[in-house]
């Protein structure tokens, strides 16, 4: 009985779209369950939302987002949709409500436009999913479809101020109060002039119109009880976050915090953690500690170094602050730290991406409230955690795959496995060079370093066939660069074809790990006689102590794809495993992919 009650309150809830374009007294809102970076993702979610779910829409966001919304409902309608859709896990736990204003063009379902619906809509009297049914669904159904609704006349609202009394209490509000009402204007669509709180004519004439939309009587005037429904509309995307304000002795700082999303977690200094408390995926960070203006330089270039902070989005260090924002895939990032008076003080704000009307309100309540009180947080604050994976309780951005490459000439173009640079948003050279992709073959690829560079040393490839059962060494960054350099690996040659007889290919014995592929395979004379080819992935697993090489005419071969000219030579003489590694080191480098 209870899922039959559901099921008529959902028809009932549903039914008020068609309500939306004859009534005037409430605004309709939806129900945001997802944001995609791209419009053909988007378009999927929202194909496969609305194989189980009613009402699916889908809208742009802006920045390049496109969301995926339920709707529209009367207010009190999509609270409680949102509560039991959440609590039978048809939507995700961050779904949120949202305002129209939120939305841009809707793109689903295809030639829909449900933005242009009026802006207010009648309560109906609906049935919750906790109440018995009166009525099967198929007979509410119809009874709504054959309901003939007229359309009333909008209900102006008495002012409770006059003109003048209003004016009067007007007067009484602060150049930020002024500023906070043109604000909300500007939100709501009204205004576009500047946030100056000055009310000339532009400012009156946007008054009128958010009057007129909101069924008050034009004067171009707000009376206080306006001025405080405008206000609470602009606030409505704020409500659920529990915005406080929060004081923090340790590190010195106050400031308005979501405290219904994020809760105090740890001291890691110069890091006060906030971590996620709620449905919503969001971390705030206070920073502060003692230092001068090389401490805060520092302080940026490593946090340019965290997961939190993604290498994308803009970012400005100034004499005395800094602005750092990392746009992710999931989450957007933005952190603000300035000196004054010997301590560095400001705040990290981590939000989900694509829900940026929320983001960037909040972020503009915080950034309004911080305010820096007495002290800044001690090194000795917190734990003795240590990890070398993390930087002050935060993990430092790592590639989603780094392997080994090498130069083969002076300019400094580097041979790689194809695999290192397979789906890569950004290639970088020894963690510190961006480069590029100039040709790849025969799982080859020849990168070009952005920023010009003069090796040391360049491979010299072998012009013969090496011996069979010689000694070889591989170097490569066996454990990904976690070790800061190259290291070798010793080993033999034990055939000159691959195992169906590829002549492209080297047998090698040695213990290779994933990180050194790509690296130079070198011969007992320092010659590179090819690259060390990644294990094969799937069910053809190779023994212990089996790897292969290609051989340097296909290396030369690649380069040639990419308009170099790679030479080779013989070197006869065996030399010294000291001098072996000293050329290794030089002529290895390390190559990462990074999302």
């Amino acid at each position: 009985m209870k899922r039959l009650a559901y099921s008529i309150f959902l028809i009932a809830v549903l039914t008020t779209r068609a309500a939306f374009a004859q009534s005037t007294t409430q605004d309709p809102v939806w129900i945001q369950i997802e944001a995609q970076p791209s419009l053909s993702r988007a378009q999927e979610r929202a194909r496969a939302f609305s194989a189980t779910l009613p009402d699916v829409n889908g809208f742009a966001l802006g920045g390049g987002w496109y969301g995926v919304a339920l709707g529209p409902y009367l207010p009190d309608d999509a609270r409680e949709v949102l509560r039991v859709y959440r609590s039978e896990g048809q939507i995700p736990r961050d779904s949120y409500i949202a305002y129209s204003s939120s939305f841009r063009q809707q793109f689903w379902p295809l030639g829909a436009n449900l933005l242009s619906l009026p802006s207010a809509v009648t309560p109906q009297t609906t049935e919750g999913p906790d109440q018995e049914a009166t009525a099967p669904a198929e007979e509410t159904q119809q009874a709504a479809q054959e309901t003939v609704v007229t359309t009333p006349e909008p209900q102006i609202a008495e002012p409770d101020e006059s003109p003048s009394e209003a004016r009067a209490s007007e007067r009484e509000l602060t150049r930020e109060e002024r500023m906070k009402l043109q604000t909300a204007l500007a939100w709501a669509g009204f205004y576009n002039a500047a946030i100056d709180g000055a009310y000339g004519r532009g400012t009156r004439n946007s008054m009128a119109q958010w009057q007129d939309a909101n069924n008050h009587v034009k004067t171009g005037i707000l009376t206080t009880k306006q001025r405080a429904e405008l206000l609470s509309q602009y606030n409505a995307i704020l409500a659920d976050l529990g915005m406080k304000l929060v004081r923090n002795d340790t590190a010195g700082i106050e400031m308005m915090m979501p405290t219904a999303v994020v809760d105090f977690s740890k001291y890691s200094p110069p890091f006060v953690h906030f971590d996620s408390s709620g449905d919503i995926d969001a971390r705030v960070l206070m920073i502060s500690q003692a230092g001068d203006q090389d401490t805060l330089y520092g302080l940026y270039d490593i946090m340019q170094t965290l997961e939190i902070v993604p290498d994308t989005g803009p970012r400005e260090r100034r004499k005395n602050s800094f602005t750092l924002v990392g746009e992710g895939a999931d989450f957007i990032s933005y952190s603000e730290a300035s000196l004054e008076d010997g301590e560095i003080k400001g705040f990290t704000l981590i939000w989900p991406a694509g829900d940026e009307e929320r983001r960037r309100r909040l972020l503009n309540e915080m950034r309004a409230s911080f305010n820096r009180t007495i002290g800044a947080m001690s090194p000795a604050a917190g734990s003795d955690e240590q990890d070398i994976d993390l930087v002050s309780g935060l993990e430092i951005r790592r590639p989603k795959l780094a392997r080994s490459g090498f130069f083969i000439d002076a300019s400094g173009h580097i041979a790689t496995t194809s695999q290192a640079v397979a789906a890569c948003g950004r290639i970088t050279v020894d963690d510190e060079y961006e480069a590029e992709v100039l040709a790849e073959k025969d799982g080859v690829a020849i990168l070009r370093p952005k920023e010009a560079l003069s090796p040391a040393l360049v491979a010299t490839l072998r012009a013969s066939a090496p011996r069979l059962q010689s000694e070889i060494a591989v170097s490569g960054f066996s454990y990904e660069g976690i070790l800061g350099g190259p290291t070798l690996t010793f080993g033999r040659l034990t055939d000159i074809k691959g195992l169906a007889g590829e002549p492209v290919l080297k047998r090698l014995a040695l213990n290779a790990l994933p990180g050194d592929a790509g690296g130079p395979v070198f011969d007992d004379a320092g010659a590179v006689l090819g690259m060390l080819l990644p294990a094969p992935e799937g069910d053809k697993k190779l023994p212990e102590q089996v790897s292969f090489a290609i051989d340097t005419d296909t290396i030369i071969s690649a380069a040639a794809a990419a308009g170099l000219t790679a030479t080779s030579q013989d070197r006869n003489t065996p030399i010294a495993a000291e001098d072996l590694t000293d050329e290794a080191m030089a002529v290895t480098v390390l190559v990462s992919c990074w999302e």
